[in-house]
């Protein structure tokens, strides 16, 4: 299969750019199935209802949120009528929607998609990710009821996002990070057959401060104190993902690549 995952979407610039791109990319890279990661689709901060449908209208099969997940209210209501937005495993066990789910690949084959919460340097202290996702990993085994497993692990640091990497190598197709916004160039394959990279980037204008206009964040970085609010940058964005081809057999990756269409990281396609 082929599948792309696409980072955290910013704002409006991050939209306008999976609207206007992603029906291309589907269909000259000949994509099986999209995932994108949209917890700061709305004003940088959550996901609202009306912005889920248009990224799933512009092509994605699924849309995994983060520690934003419900910042946006209506998402309490619309993630359980909408079965493709799948929330953290560990946000909470009181929150509405599924942490995991089985979908069918426009291909016909099984595609599991799942996402976790990290816990060093974040704001709140969430469950241990490992105990969240090894009941969903040993249920649903590589290349048996999936044929392809992606892992979303939404963490501060790196070193936790390459623990999980190593600790799923083997029983994941692709496990990804997401949550910094900065994309990494370390896309690789791990021995037992999994395609990892510690951070997808974001899809939006990187002339900012991680998605964000300039002049607040370094105002705040220069002097310690707040005068306005943060606003997402809305210049031409970048769309940064990882993009992977699996064996259709086993699910294990035979090829992973970073992705960068557009703006000002714009590189070669994979």
């Amino acid at each position: 299969m082929k599948l792309l995952f696409l980072g955290d979407v910013m704002g409006r610039a991050g939209r306008r750019a999976v609207t206007e791109r992603l029906p291309r990319l589907r269909d000259s890279w000949k994509l099986d199935f999209v995932v994108i990661n949209a917890e700061n689709a709305t004003s940088g901060v959550g996901l609202s209802g009306a912005h889920a449908k248009t990224l799933l209208e512009a092509g994605a099969d699924c849309l995994t949120l983060g520690d934003h997940a419900f910042d946006q209210k209506d998402m309490l209501q619309f993630i359980e009528s909408e079965p493709r937005v799948i929330r953290p495993l560990n946000f909470s066990k009181a929150a509405p929607g599924k942490g995991f789910r089985l979908f069918t690949a426009r291909s016909g084959r099984k595609v599991l998609v799942t996402q976790a919460l990290g816990q060093v340097f974040m704001k709140r202290p969430f469950d241990d990710p490992f105990s969240a996702l090894e009941p969903v990993l040993k249920a649903h085994p590589l290349g048996g009821l999936a044929q392809a497993i992606i892992v979303d692990v939404h963490c501060e640091a790196t070193s936790e996002k390459m623990a999980i990497g190593h600790w799923c190598d083997g029983r994941a197709s692709l496990v990804v990070g997401t949550h910094t916004h900065v994309p990494t160039a370390d896309a690789t394959i791990l021995k037992g057959g999994t395609a990892y990279q510690t951070d997808a980037g974001m899809c939006g204008d990187y002339n900012s401060v991680i998605g964000m206009e300039k002049d607040e964040p370094m105002r705040r970085f220069v002097t310690g104190m707040p005068r306005d609010r943060f606003t997402p940058a809305n210049g031409e964005a970048t769309l940064s993902g990882t993009y992977v081809e699996t064996d259709d057999r086993t699910g294990r990756a035979t090829r992973v690549a970073m992705v960068r269409d557009g703006g000002l990281l714009e590189a070669a396609a994979p």
